[in-house]
């Protein structure tokens, strides 16, 4: 079974303005209804104000949720920030909080949206407004549900909101996997960084993985994982410069959370990037990375049997 979070807020109505495309959400849910696996819906409680305060500058928050965010700002994010967009991101940093205490009770569970590791304290960036890797590690050890808490970003780029943000922390480590040369420019520094050239494939990425994680994993000892599993890894992604296909995102998955497994230990998944022309192809490799999670046991041709109807392909 697929826990998977959703809103309709996820699908707010789009800015006037800005590159970023919100269509791929609907789009995603519409892949995974579509797969043939069974799935179960929750639909999340916008997160608490003084939840965002505690890792985000209180003004920066009090900006986003009255829609009044500055024009460098919006800039550096991407898109205006409308009283929609404010509802949206509200919706989704809960839609990661809730991923991860529905972890807790069956083992995964994803969020359908988020993933937003650029948003740093007094701004957001990148297509990122409020940081919800880093508000909900912070709350997952202020509540008492966890001591130490592990995020995993194999994002193609790199996470410095989320290394920013919880620079000095003892009780989480960041830990991202991003393609040397890509944005951003300026790298934060996580608890460690694993920079990769560009065009790595397959069999080179995983070795990487192989080599880092469960030292991480044995070192750290986490009580739960949150995986940033963007999919802009992808050969064919827009804005990424590296070369893992299908069956490597599928294979990065399902290692990510066998490491996890063998501990038992929790992993809540956020959707992270993936960016290209045709929307539906996106949505589809997102929908992959949480089917894979989901059905370790299924192989690549049964999690993409259920989608050729959606993509046409």
């Amino acid at each position: 079974m697929l826990h998977v979070v959703h809103h309709a807020d996820y699908m707010a109505p789009p800015p006037t303005s800005g590159t970023f495309k919100f269509d791929k959400y609907q789009l995603v849910m519409t892949a995974l209804r579509h797969s043939g696996f069974a799935i179960t819906e929750h639909a999340p409680h916008p997160m608490p104000r003084s939840w965002l305060e505690a890792i985000h500058c209180p003004d920066y928050v009090e900006q986003v949720f009255t829609a009044n965010v500055p024009r460098e700002k919006e800039r550096r994010i991407g898109f205006p920030v409308t009283a929609h967009i404010a509802n949206r991101v509200r919706h989704t940093n809960g839609g990661t909080w809730l991923a991860a205490k529905l972890a807790m009770q069956h083992g995964f569970a994803a969020n359908s949206a988020a993933g937003s590791h650029h948003a740093l304290h007094d701004t957001g960036a990148g297509y990122c407004v409020f940081n919800d890797l880093a508000v909900t590690a912070n709350r997952l050890v202020a509540e008492g549900d966890a001591r130490r808490v592990l995020i995993i970003d194999c994002d193609v780029h790199q996470g410095d909101g989320t290394a920013s943000l919880l620079a000095g922390r003892e009780d989480v480590f960041t830990l991202s996997f991003h393609a040397e040369k890509n944005f951003p420019v300026r790298k934060a520094r996580s608890t460690l960084d694993v920079a990769l050239p560009d065009g790595m494939a397959d069999a080179d990425y995983l070795e990487v993985l192989e080599t880092h994680l469960p030292r991480v994993m044995n070192r750290f000892l986490p009580d739960i994982v949150l995986y940033q599993a963007g999919v802009d890894p992808h050969v064919n992604d827009k804005l990424g410069r590296l070369s893992l296909s299908d069956d490597g995102l599928v294979a990065r998955d399902r290692y990510v959370l066998g490491e996890a497994r063998k501990r038992g230990l929790a992993l809540a998944s956020a959707l992270g990037g993936g960016y290209g022309r045709d929307q539906s192809e996106v949505a589809a490799r997102h929908a992959r990375t949480m089917l894979a999670m989901a059905y370790p046991q299924a192989d690549i041709a049964m999690l993409k049997k259920g989608q050729a109807a959606f993509t046409g392909v």
